[in-house]
């Protein structure tokens, strides 16, 4: 075994342990990926990170490392808050990148740019694959899910390196009080994510009957939140009930609902909520039609780890 440079950071929050936890092992070289995937599950956290060298054709296209992602099931191809953590993480152990206030980070989408907005970093949103959602197939996960269809404004599939059934829900309440059936979710194989417009919090009639989803959904509200997107992620295919704060699927939700119009070029998202956190995640789109995903991250914990 060998001591490698180990930090842990919360991401999507300027304040510690209220956002979503990852694990950076800053030097993965020499790992199987058998050890890769039993560190990942022994954390515990959403996602594990390890930091490698450019291959060389990301070397060639600018990379200034490559970084590998996992669940505690799986790996995953790309994911947003490990993108922002890993980034943070790297920087803060001394690391220098080849543009000032440019990040090129290798992974298995491809490269993914980061850039500086003041003191905040931002990626790049991967391109996106969307198509429709057929009732047959919505059906079960709405059932799920708990859900009615008559609560859904839009469905879509978004994949941009992993793949989330995505809703877009007529009431924050809704949002706050859903408790899925996870067992069910994973059964279907599908990560899915839920989203509802904040101005239409305080308008939803549907569940207005149901006494104690509404005083949960009203406990656990922010008072006087300043986000417009309330989202929730469900990830039980990956051995994540519910993931903190998800950057993957907050990138693919804004470039689906900006380019619908259900949400403006600039707007933040407020997630974990439900999990007593308060991740948030800052969308904005610029001239040439990129959006950007943006979080503060806070490092936690800094040492060594023995793989």
């Amino acid at each position: 075994m060998q001591a490698r440079p180990f930090q842990q950071v919360d991401v999507f929050t300027d304040t510690a342990f209220l956002g979503n936890p990852l694990a950076v092992v800053l030097d993965g070289t020499g790992l199987s990926d058998a050890q890769m995937q039993t560190f990942a599950a022994w954390t515990q956290l959403s996602e594990t990170t390890f930091v490698l060298p450019p291959t060389p054709e990301g070397a060639a296209g600018g990379a200034d490392y490559r970084v590998r992602i996992f669940t505690p099931g799986a790996e995953l191809p790309f994911a947003g808050h490990p993108t922002l953590g890993t980034a943070h993480a790297w920087l803060k152990a001394g690391n220098t990148p080849r543009q000032l206030g440019v990040l090129m980070q290798e992974c298995g989408v491809g490269l993914v740019t980061l850039k500086q907005l003041g003191e905040r970093w931002a990626f790049a949103a991967p391109p996106l694959n969307r198509s429709d959602i057929s009732a047959e197939n919505l059906a079960p996960v709405l059932a799920a899910l708990g859900l009615d269809a008559s609560e859904v404004i839009a469905a879509q599939h978004l994949n941009n390196g992993p793949h989330w059934l995505s809703l877009l829900i007529n009431d924050v309440d809704t949002v706050l009080a859903l408790t899925p059936d996870h067992a069910a979710l994973k059964k279907l194989g599908t990560k899915v994510g839920v989203a509802a417009k904040r101005q239409t919090a305080e308008g939803g009639l549907i569940r207005r009957a149901n006494r104690e989803a509404r005083a949960f959904a009203a406990s656990t509200r922010i008072t006087n939140d300043p986000t417009d997107l309330e989202v929730r992620a469900f990830a039980a295919p990956v051995g994540i009930a519910e993931d903190p704060v998800t950057g993957s699927l907050n990138a693919s939700l804004a470039q689906w609902l900006m380019a619908e119009g259900h949400m403006p070029n600039t707007y933040s998202a407020r997630q974990g909520t439900v999990l007593g956190r308060a991740g948030q995640v800052f969308l904005s789109q610029d001239t040439q039609g990129q959006v950007w995903v943006g979080g503060d991250v806070v490092g936690c914990i800094s040492g060594l780890v023995h793989l």
